[in-house]
């Protein structure tokens, strides 16, 4: 069965005479192949016939490398850390869903022109289906990425153009060139976390502004009451609910019939002296208040005292604590946001907004007012001030499954880019992979690889840099006993004598031992194995198709043993998961019984998609922490240097306490090497230089 049986578009192998050559890689033909054994159940594995082997690391990547081996693509291990994400779709009542939750009837925001603008209106899904297509990935000034088919559409300055296209030829449309500029305000932010901070913000904020709350002297005893009337009942509902998981019980009824003049409105109440006491002490001023407390607030506030039209956001008060507290909590929060002095006789304080509709957007995703009315942003002018300009556009050399819709607008908006019509659900990318849920289940597999490699080596074009191998996806995956590619590729480096590293969660790299010796005699060879943890429950959790920790690192003990020096990675270092000081002490432990070299801690590291995937599987199992992960990865894809020092210092006292490295393997190689002349005596190959934080992503 070939590979350009299963294409919905081109025919394979066929290009323009115009398009350089730059044909995708899959275009010429693969070997689809699947295998009725326990081990590859499931599995689809494309035996293709590459064009290069070699890849350059991107300069913006931290890799302390700058060279490549990935004979694999996808990967056996399913780690929940390596996988795709869910690309957010902006719904009708300004929240967000994956697109792939979308279901035919919902209402969602697409775009209408209206004159000489465009703006935003609130359409329907007509139609939701999936298809597989070559993928391409678009990153944006401001960090946007997405993944789509070359043939898909996106709104640009100039207008409509495609992915990919030609300026002749059969190809010819308008097309994508780092001079075009999407449509839109940009990626989405990430809701805040429901936890018991957010909700007292929140109390506090809403009653705060907008509630009757104290005592009435009465000749017979105070009287107590707070009540809350609005006319906007999801308020009033997240209130009295919040109330409750307070233990505060408040009736709710209707205040006022809906008639010409007005709506209907509804009221929370309550006459019980320990409830009102309850409610000042639950929304007195806090002393020292986290940034839960503070989205919390400003949902609470938004909705109380806040509007919302044309574009402008503004919170309006006369109490200037609750001015105070609301500046403080958008300068907390990172907010543009200027403070209207008081212009009138009741002393009106107004604060505004700055950034228009792109920190509106953000404010609403980042804080969930609960108000759907106030979140609209039907009618609003679809600007360009957005930081979308295209930086890059990259062919992932993969088919993946793409979701496309179709609106009444016949558009909708993709992470906060205007999109027409047929999109790919975002994917997580490290380096030059990631091909989303394809990734666990179909593999590739560059068949000619150490052919390629050779040629590679000996091209005139080559210094003999250091080259990597399985810091994308692990070069000793299941596929490897099967397809045996990596001892080709060590015996082409053994024989130009050209210094490589290998890390692997593998145990198959025993099998090649030989060719480590007699590649570690003429040239540096670095060695890594990855074990993060020794918990078996979050090993099969987490990693479910990798070997066993124990496994892992009785692979380094016996690399070790045959004088080949082997250290471990202990990544991912998992926040909340596998960052206990015990736990750290349990790994570093065996880590040091296992005679490693050295062991390097290495921070989790989530990458746009692949921190939607991971945290899509944080809700589930670890709902508590969902929270706590948008806190401590609030800045990017890496945790902030202070966690990931803190980390490193305790690994170090362990190292040092349990005696990393003090072993020793059993021979020594330390003699000078020449990338063209075999040593008459071994030497030692040096530790790689450490990182702060490698990604295994």
């Amino acid at each position: 069965m070939r590979w350009d049986n299963l294409r919905l578009d081109a025919v394979a192998g066929s290009a323009s005479p115009d398009d350089g050559g730059q044909v995708p890689m899959f275009e010429r033909g693969a070997v689809v192949r699947t295998f009725d054994t326990p081990g590859f159940r499931g599995m689809t594995f494309y035996e293709i016939q590459a064009k290069s082997i070699v890849s350059r690391v991107p300069e913006a990547s931290r890799m302390p490398f700058r060279w490549t081996i990935n004979p694999y693509r996808g990967c056996q291990h399913s780690c929940v850390y390596c996988a795709w994400g869910e690309t957010p779709i902006l719904m009708g009542d300004g929240t967000t869903r994956p697109i792939a939750d979308v279901r035919v009837g919902d209402a969602i925001y697409g775009t209408v022109q209206d004159g000489p603008c465009r703006r935003y209106a609130v359409t329907e899904v007509l139609a939701h289906w999936s298809t597989v297509k070559p993928a391409y990935r678009i990153t944006l000034a401001d960090g946007t990425r997405l993944v789509t088919s070359a043939d898909h559409r996106f709104l640009t300055e100039r207008g409509w153009k495609h992915v990919t296209g030609a300026g002749q030829g059969p190809e010819q449309r308008p097309f994508l060139t780092p001079s075009n500029k999407l449509m839109g305000v940009g990626a989405f932010a990430d809701p805040p976390k429901d936890s018991t901070q957010y909700r007292r913000g929140y109390l506090c904020g809403m009653i705060g502004g907008d509630a009757s709350l104290g005592h009435r002297r009465r000749p017979r005893g105070d009287a107590c009451r707070f009540g809350l009337a609005l006319a906007d009942t999801e308020a009033l509902t997240r209130t009295r609910r919040y109330l409750g998981t307070f233990g505060i019980l408040a009736t709710e009824a209707d205040l006022a019939l809906a008639g010409q003049a007005r709506g209907a409105v509804r009221a929370t109440a309550t006459a019980s002296r320990g409830n009102v006491r309850a409610i000042e002490h639950l929304i007195a001023w806090p002393t020292c208040p986290c940034e839960d407390w503070f989205h919390g607030f400003l949902a609470g506030i938004f909705d109380a005292e806040g509007s919302h039209s044309r574009g402008t956001w503004r919170v309006s008060s006369t109490d200037p604590q609750i001015i105070t507290w609301t500046t403080r909590a958008l300068d907390v929060l990172g907010f543009d946001h200027v403070l209207e002095p008081p212009d009138r006789p009741d002393g009106l304080a107004v604060v505004r907004l700055r950034g228009g509709l792109r920190e509106v957007m953000r404010f609403f995703h980042a804080t969930d007012p609960a108000i759907t009315r106030k979140r609209s942003i039907e009618g609003a002018a679809l600007k360009g001030d957005a930081r979308l300009r295209v930086a890059a556009i990259e062919p992932l050399g993969i088919e993946l499954p793409m979701f496309d819709i179709t609106t009444g607008t016949g558009d909708f908006i993709a992470n906060g880019v205007v999109s027409h019509n047929c999109f790919a659900r975002n994917t997580h990318t490290y380096l030059d992979l990631d091909a989303g849920r394809d990734f666990d289940t179909k593999v590739v597999v560059k068949v000619n690889a150490p052919e390629l490699l050779r040629k590679k080596l000996a091209s005139p074009g080559w210094t003999g840099e250091h080259i990597a191998m399985g810091t994308n996806v692990d070069c000793y995956q299941r596929a490897e006993g099967r397809y045996q590619l990596m001892r080709g590729i060590i015996a082409a480096l053994r024989d130009a004598a050209n210094p490589f590293s290998i890390l692997t969660k593998g145990t198959l790299i025993l099998r090649d031992l030989d060719l480590l010796l007699e590649a570690a005699e003429v040239t540096d060879v670095g060695l890594n194995v990855s074990a993060a943890f020794v918990d078996k429950s979050l090993w099969r959790a987490i990693e479910p198709g990798t070997p066993a920790p124990e496994r892992r690192l009785q692979a380094c003990a016996t690399l070790n043993d045959n004088g080949l020096p082997c250290g471990v990675l202990m990544g991912p270092v998992v926040p909340y998961l596998s960052d206990s000081p015990a736990q750290l002490a349990a790994a570093v432990k065996q880590i040091a019984e296992a005679g490693a070299s050295h062991v390097t801690p290495i921070v989790l590291h989530l990458r746009p998609g692949a921190r939607e995937w991971f945290l899509g599987w944080l809700r589930g199992a670890h709902p508590d922490l969902v929270g706590r992960y948008a806190a401590l990865y609030r800045r990017g894809a890496y945790a902030p240097k202070d966690y990931q020092a803190g980390i490193a210092a305790q690994v170090r006292e362990l190292a040092d306490r349990y005696g990393v490295g003090r072993r020793g393997p059993r021979q020594a190689r330390a003699l000078p090497r020449s990338p063209a002349v075999r040593p008459s005596a071994p030497s030692a190959p040096p530790v790689p230089a450490g990182h702060e934080q490698l990604s295994l992503l």
